[in-house]
């Protein structure tokens, strides 16, 4: 592959304010994944909720599910704790997007809440307010400020490959993974939390629940396009790639 692999980055709807404007529903999702995704020789492609197909996964390369808003609990078969922040929409049009791009066998990275949503898909579940089961704050101290703390790694697991020499991350969330359903664990902080799952009977399902946008270092990131780009493309990225217009119906 010469040219740069597309990543699709899930976004969210929420209320922004620019220029003139004040509480606008607008498209968002922090900039740092696109430079992230652009820095590792990806191209990034914002991706707002939408649950009518994931036929948008057709024609890219890779998935990045990022950070944001809780999971809907109901999604695991549990009643909502009044700390929870659910976006609905956001579960719906990610899941879709999710089952596309496994049944197409792309990389996939989930970040924070996407490693969260991965769980979720996979049939597990969700601490809804970690500092109930750990008993502190660490993972969030306090608004907008991120917390720092050691992460191992199961030896030989793909989060232990891309992640050698990595033994500390940052941290910014107040649920965790309690059940990752079909994946395997293969992270933790020094607390027991939850820190990297993935699905090892694929090339490269990877969740980590901290932000590699954010980090100096953002290997997970780069794994993932790396990851994009030796993977085999399917018939429209093949298509696209050799200059058909994939906008305009094929001439009888």
């Amino acid at each position: 592959m010469t040219r740069r692999p597309l990543i699709g980055i899930s976004a969210y709807v929420e209320p922004a304010d620019w220029a003139t404007w004040r509480g606008v529903p607008a498209v968002l999702v922090p900039e740092a994944y696109v430079r992230a995704v652009r820095a590792a020789g990806g191209r990034a492609v914002v991706l707002p909720p939408d649950d009518e197909d994931g036929d948008v996964l057709a024609v890219l390369d890779g998935l990045l599910l990022a950070g944001g808003a809780d999971v809907g609990p109901g999604r695991y078969g549990q009643p909502p704790d009044p700390r929870t922040e659910d976006r609905p929409d956001r579960d719906t049009g990610e899941l879709t997007l999710l089952a596309a791009a496994l049944a197409a066998d792309l990389p996939v990275l989930g970040v924070c809440r996407g490693m969260q949503l991965l769980a979720v898909a996979y049939g597990g579940t969700l601490h809804q307010h970690l500092p109930d089961v750990v008993g502190h704050e660490e993972h969030r101290p306090a608004p907008g400020v991120y917390g720092a703390h050691p992460v191992r790694f199961a030896p030989g697991s793909l989060a232990a490959t891309v992640l050698a020499g990595v033994g500390r991350v940052n941290s910014y969330h107040h649920q965790a993974v309690a059940d990752p359903g079909r994946l395997a664990v293969t992270g933790w902080a020094a607390d027991g939390v939850i820190e990297a799952v993935e699905d090892p009977g694929r090339p490269f399902v990877l969740g980590v629940q901290w932000h590699p946008e954010n980090e100096p270092d953002p290997r997970p990131i780069t794994a993932l396009v790396r990851a994009a780009r030796q993977r085999p493309p399917g018939p429209l990225v093949a298509a696209r790639d050799g200059g058909v217009d994939l906008t305009r119906p094929p001439t009888p």
